[in-house]
């Protein structure tokens, strides 16, 4: 079963990572020098517990596969969705949370929440341990970037790749990576509480990839930064379901729910990609007529108004 971990650390940092570097000067035209290239990243061999892993999910994939599982079509006549289950998913994954905070960490219990997105542009930036092959890096840069384009062309929100410091944090690491990215992730998200960094740097084998959002907490609903955590020891199509997956719930589809269909918001693992039925989530979630903090009760009536609107004649 694909179990990915996604969690809304909404209001707990008075904490804001800038969305773009400090503007610099530009110098005439007959200043500018190129710049240097950058030297290639050194690389490691792979321990042989992440080449271990690597087999294990490599196993997995084939097997979902030949149950006619990680289907990337983005559904057809054979899923069809009604108004009314549109607005009941939306409800569900985006004004619902999956993960409640407890004593300090996040446990896998189902609470209420509110609509929660980007007000801000969101510059996605991708890293890589130096176990990640450069086969890898050169392919998953290239799909990160279509789908953030597709993603800014669906949700209308800013949504782009940069190589420089960016607020969406990618971060493609073998297992031995991510237990040490601990230091790094609380420099990229400062405030972090170093128990939830811990919480963050434990994934358990069956969870494939995580992605955590982050607030202010004077707008504790408008998200500021996120970090997503995929497995290098995927196989192609299972890193970029992470991708799919991680990247849209960090722009606040939170939730899942085993009613969504065609949907990736749905651990039974059917698409493994970005369906319609997902992109329309989106538009929903993005509208301005739906405000920020709204609650599942106060969300509803303007959720089925988008909804029909977006539908159109379709029932």
């Amino acid at each position: 079963m694909r179990a990915a971990l996604h969690i809304a650390l909404a209001g707990l940092m008075a904490v804001t990572l800038s969305a773009c570097d400090a503007p610099v000067s530009s110098p005439r035209p007959e200043q500018r020098v190129a710049p240097a290239p950058k030297p290639a990243p050194k690389l490691v061999e792979p321990s042989e517990r992440s080449k271990e892993l690597s087999a294990y999910y490599a196993q997995v994939q084939r097997s979902l596969l030949s149950q006619g599982l990680l289907r990337t079509d983005g559904g057809g006549i054979d899923t069809p969705f009604s108004k009314r289950q549109l607005v009941n998913n939306f409800i569900q994954i985006g004004v619902f949370n999956e993960f409640t905070l407890v004593d300090g960490l996040y446990t896998n219990q189902r609470s209420e929440g509110r609509v929660q997105r980007w007000e801000k542009p969101i510059n996605i930036s991708m890293q890589f341990g130096p176990a990640v092959s450069q086969s890898i890096r050169t392919k998953d840069q290239q799909t990160v970037a279509n789908y953030a384009r597709r993603l800014s062309r669906v949700s209308g929100a800013k949504v782009g790749v940069t190589r420089a410091k960016g607020n969406f944090h990618v971060a493609v690491l073998t297992i031995d990576e991510i237990e040490a990215f601990g230091p790094q992730l609380m420099k990229l998200i400062p405030g972090l509480d170093a128990g939830i960094a811990r919480q963050i740097t434990s994934m358990p084998r069956p969870i494939y990839c995580a992605v955590y959002a982050f607030s202010d907490a004077d707008t504790p609903d408008s998200f500021h930064s996120a970090v997503a955590i995929v497995r290098a020891e995927h196989p192609d199509l299972l890193r970029q379901s992470c991708y799919h997956e991680e990247i849209a719930q960090g722009l606040g589809l939170s939730n899942d729910s085993p009613a969504a269909r065609p949907s990736i918001f749905n651990d039974d693992d059917e698409f493994a990609l970005l369906t319609r039925h997902d992109e329309i989530l989106l538009q929903i979630l993005y509208d301005e007529r739906l405000p920020l903090g709204t609650s599942p009760a106060r969300a509803r009536p303007i959720v089925e108004v988008i909804a029909s609107e977006l539908l159109g004649g379709e029932s």
